[in-house]
This record gives structure tokens, sequence and C-alpha cells, in this order.
């Protein structure tokens, strides 16, 4: 009797370690792909910064040359 009891409380903390490894190794994961997510988007975001640039900096030339030439 005592020792099924044991038996019984052994299989359920293994039971409890199996389902808290399976929720670490989700979040682990979960945590990896936003590390992917966020170097992906970075890049991203670096040529969106840069073509913003680029056509801020063009519209700047334009205004310019309008308001020298009196337009």
């Amino acid at each position: 009797m005592q020792n099924q009891k044991i038996e019984n409380l052994a299989a359920v903390a293994i039971k409890i370690t199996k389902v808290l490894l399976i929720i670490y190794l989700s979040i682990e994961e979960v945590f990896k792909i936003i590390k992917s997510l966020q170097k992906f988007l970075d890049v991203e975001l670096d040529i969106s910064r840069k073509w913003a640039s680029q056509n801020y900096s063009t519209l700047k030339k334009r205004l310019e040359e309008k308001k020298v030439a009196g337009v």
C-alpha cells in the first residue's frame, strides 16, 4: 500500500515535470521566433528609413529650387 502511494506520487511528479518542460521549451521557441522577427524587421525598417530619407531630400531640393525660382 505504501509503495503504491509512492509510485503514484512519483508518476504525478514526473507528469508535472514533463508539462513544465514542455512549457519552458515552448516559451524558449517563442523567444527565438521573436528575435528572428526583430532582425528581419530591423532590416526592413532600415530600408524604409533610407527610402524615406532619400525622398525627403529630393522633396526638400525641389522646394528649394521652386523658392529660388520665385514660383
